[in-house]
């Protein structure tokens, strides 16, 4: 199977009147933070939150009329299922949807909600994979797969048509890769216009299914990242074989470094964005020398994040950035004493969040307590001056945790 730019080019014109062209923005603040020119392809923008919309429809409409009165089938971890299943019902087609037994909540209510017959079933991609395919061989279905079909491969790659169009200068496209399907889009769209443009592909360091795959190399490859979106264990063998070709970097971040990227994105940007959807920004953040001084587009590909999630990052991000502390003081217990120590704590420019107050579980003299205060300050040098200040008023205070230990 081979994929050309004219099969993206066909792509793009058979979508336009169902998808949305999500615009590339210029992001002044992150240029100026990370030393880069960077423009941001907002895909999150799509009505399912994600660029699967695109490959997913492509291949809906190169059904023919048997296959469409049969119906389809896709297994995924949650965003290609929502892409196919709002597709296809807009198409009069019947939509079996099968997902891992551990996808969120929210993207199998969100599938369901959209049309789709969803069945749970294996504990990964692949062995949803295997129950798809039996599925196929038992009630002749059609199979829409996430990223080994050319026709995804080509309606994906119309995300970097529309980046180019919107942004002929871009020198670097900084994309995430899961099975492959929107990287080798990529790869075949924008060296089809620009030979010289280089891209850049990002997996997580827990999941670095295709960096392994290239290199023949025994690495571990697991899915427990925050990134399910690209935690796929094998990807395909036309997209290997199309990133293998055209000779493209596969670069490694951390779910410290995904979990950084989204808080950014929600603080600079005000943008909602998934693990998978803040990987290209992550890589950038993870290795500035890298892409310094470039023209770099980053494909922001997904949005649909769970928002019990979402809090947590952001809370831990805090953390991370010194502006959430967990001090430890001891006080008299005596009526009166906690009162003063929260107007303490007021009055140093600190903003408590969550107090802890218990008498019997600590090693301290009867007479006395500790309170544990999770406060939110402005900058860590705050943090610090608000330490010193109780300390100087009489209060015995440590501070519980550290920065690094949330890395």
């Amino acid at each position: 199977m081979s994929v050309t730019l004219h099969d993206v080019e066909a792509a793009a014109r058979a979508i336009a009147d169902n998808v949305i062209a999500t615009p590339t923005v210029h992001s002044p603040k992150l240029s100026d933070m990370l030393g880069a020119h960077i423009r941001l392809k907002l895909e999150n923008l799509q009505y399912t939150a994600s660029f699967k919309e695109r490959g997913a429809l492509n291949c809906l409409l190169g059904l023919g009329e048997a296959d469409r009165a049969a119906g389809v089938i896709a297994m995924s971890a949650g965003n290609h299922a929502q892409a196919v299943a709002r597709l296809a019902g807009r198409l009069d087609i019947a939509a079996t949807i099968v997902m891992p037994k551990n996808t969120p909540f929210q993207k199998v209510a969100n599938t369901e909600a959209l049309g789709a017959t969803v069945v749970l079933e294996g504990n990964d991609l692949a062995e949803a994979a295997a129950f798809a395919d039996a599925e196929v061989r038992a009630r002749g279905l059609a199979l829409i797969h996430p990223y080994e079909d050319p026709r995804v491969i080509a309606g994906q790659g119309t995300v970097a048509l529309e980046m180019l169009e919107a942004a002929p200068d871009l020198d670097t496209l900084v994309v995430p890769v899961g099975g492959g399907g929107l990287i080798a889009g990529c790869i075949v769209a924008a060296k089809g216009v620009r030979a010289d443009i280089e891209i850049v592909g990002v997996q997580t360091a827990r999941c670095p299914a295709m960096l392994a795959a290239l290199h023949g190399t025994g690495m571990d490859v697991r899915t427990d990242t925050l990134a399910d979106g690209i935690a796929v264990k094998r990807p395909g063998r036309t997209t290997r074989e199309i990133v293998a070709r055209s000779g493209t970097e596969i670069v490694l971040v951390e779910e410290g470094d995904i979990e950084s990227a989204i808080m950014l994105l929600a603080e600079a940007e005000k943008l909602v964005v998934e693990g998978a959807g803040a990987a290209a920004l992550a890589a950038i953040l993870a290795h500035p020398d890298r892409f310094a001084g470039r023209r770099v587009g980053a494909v922001v590909s997904g949005g649909n994040i769970d928002p019990r999630l979402l809090s947590g990052v952001l809370m831990r991000g805090l953390v991370r950035l010194g502006r959430l502390v967990r001090l430890r003081v001891e006080i008299e217990d005596l009526p009166g004493r906690l009162a003063q120590l929260t107007r303490a704590v007021g009055r140093l420019g600190g903003d408590i969040v969550e107090v802890e107050h218990r008498r019997w579980f600590h090693d301290v003299p009867a007479r006395k307590t500790l309170v544990d205060l999770l406060v939110e300050v402005r900058s860590p040098a705050e943090a610090g001056l608000l330490v010193d200040g109780l300390a100087s008023e009489g209060y015995e205070v440590s501070r519980l945790g550290t920065t690094s230990e949330m890395r």
